[in-house]
């Protein structure tokens, strides 16, 4: 495996040139640049209009050259702190501009064997690992060198396919 400084990682994101698919396995991701966010989410403050709005020009910029975006979010209810936010704040947005986000609900599909290592998967041929300490501190990222392909493929049809569009994971009652 190789490791991934930032500018390397976001090469990646200016070079696939098909699809780019997630995994998110952690119930929470301690990032710096979304605690404000959660802090003010948790106040019950409304959501700012311009809330992940980098995020949302890059998908724009992808899906209009017919790139495709993607991510699983895997939950076991109850959700957590971090959960909540991103599904109220982060991820609508995501999807209004243009990602394909779903929830898989792991207490509903036990069965599906996935891996509690998030990871991306662009262009269904590169693979990158990103890890994460017990609080959801990003540890790092890795290139993974002769990925088993058929392995990861076989986690995202496993996940895209008994996950739900976040809409309707919203909708729930």
């Amino acid at each position: 495996m190789t490791a991934l400084d930032g500018p390397a990682y976001r090469a990646l994101f200016t070079s696939f040139t098909r699809t780019a698919w997630r995994w998110e396995a952690q119930p929470t991701y301690t990032m710096p640049a979304e605690q404000s966010g959660l802090a003010r989410f948790l106040a019950g403050e409304p959501e700012p209009p311009d809330h992940n709005a980098d995020w949302h020009q890059a998908i724009r910029a992808w899906t209009a050259t017919g790139k495709n975006i993607a991510r699983v979010r895997a939950v076991t209810p109850p959700l957590t702190d971090y959960q909540r936010y991103q599904l109220a704040w982060g991820i609508p947005g995501n999807v209004r501009a243009g990602e394909d986000v779903r929830v898989l609900d792991l207490s509903v599909h036990p069965e599906v064997l996935v891996p509690q290592r998030d990871f991306w998967l662009l262009d269904s041929t590169t693979v990158v690992h990103l890890d994460f300490d017990d609080d959801g501190r990003l540890l790092g990222r890795e290139l993974v060198e002769e990925p088993d392909l058929d392995l990861y493929h076989q986690w995202r049809t496993a996940a895209t396919t008994r996950a739900v569009p976040v809409r309707q994971w919203n909708a729930r009652p």
